[in-house]
């Protein structure tokens, strides 16, 4: 049997990124080594949906790969990210990675900036669902036993009455016609805390909501019990 090449990936922690790497698992040609997250300090949350770095840490234990938090300071510019996004990615080619997968599905525009991001680092991107049915991915996503549940919302679009919701049929039937039922737009974040790529359910409950920058958080709080 030929060795599956070794392989980095970015992973936020939700459903997209989950999805993601269930399908590299499925698929067998490559093998995740290490994941790749970005916390802002000194909040200690994960700075896509501010879901808590502890929390992400557990569920990193439970899928059984290695994470590496790449902080930022708050209301990070892009270059402040860039460098130290960068930063790791040239340790990852030092290291011997190829490719960096990630979770994006169809903005263009994003996969051409990660394209660009990682040539400077003599890296390749790697897109497992990329052009798949984001109606397709969700309702899959269900099925296979994921339980993820909706830790940012964007108010503009989506009612703040979402935020803290379990992804489940229920949450797909009432999302509106204009949300994409992946959030590919940024509509919503969610966290993955149980499914077929963690050993065991990471134990969470639901927190305060809050509205902060334009967006409305639930704080999922560790330990508190499974949903």
């Amino acid at each position: 049997m030929p060795t599956r090449e070794s392989i980095a990936m970015c992973f936020s922690g939700g459903k997209d990124s989950a999805i993601a790497l269930h399908e590299i698992r499925c698929a067998g040609t490559y093998v995740v080594k290490e994941l790749l997250t970005t916390v802002t300090i000194p909040y200690d949350r994960v700075t896509m949906h501010g879901v808590r770095r502890a929390l992400v840490r557990q569920q990193a234990d439970a899928i059984g790969i290695p994470i590496t938090e790449v902080t930022v300071p708050p209301s990070s510019s892009n270059a402040v990210y860039e460098r130290e996004m960068g930063h790791a990615f040239v340790r990852l080619q030092a290291e011997g990675i190829r490719r960096v997968a990630f979770g994006d599905i169809f903005l263009e525009d994003l996969r051409v900036y990660r394209e660009e991001q990682l040539a400077a680092c003599n890296l390749e991107c790697f897109f497992p669902i990329w052009k798949r049915d984001t109606t397709e991915l969700a309702q899959r996503f269900v099925e296979d036993g994921f339980k993820a549940v909706v830790a940012c919302v964007n108010p503009a679009v989506l009612d703040a009455s979402f935020a803290g919701r379990p992804f489940d049929e229920a949450f797909l039937a009432d999302l509106p016609p204009e949300v994409d039922p992946c959030g590919e737009n940024g509509e919503f974040h969610t966290f993955v805390f149980d499914g077929p790529i963690l050993q065991w359910p990471v134990r969470i409950s639901l927190g305060q909501v809050v509205e902060r920058d334009g967006f409305v958080f639930c704080d999922l709080v560790p330990d508190g019990g499974a949903l």
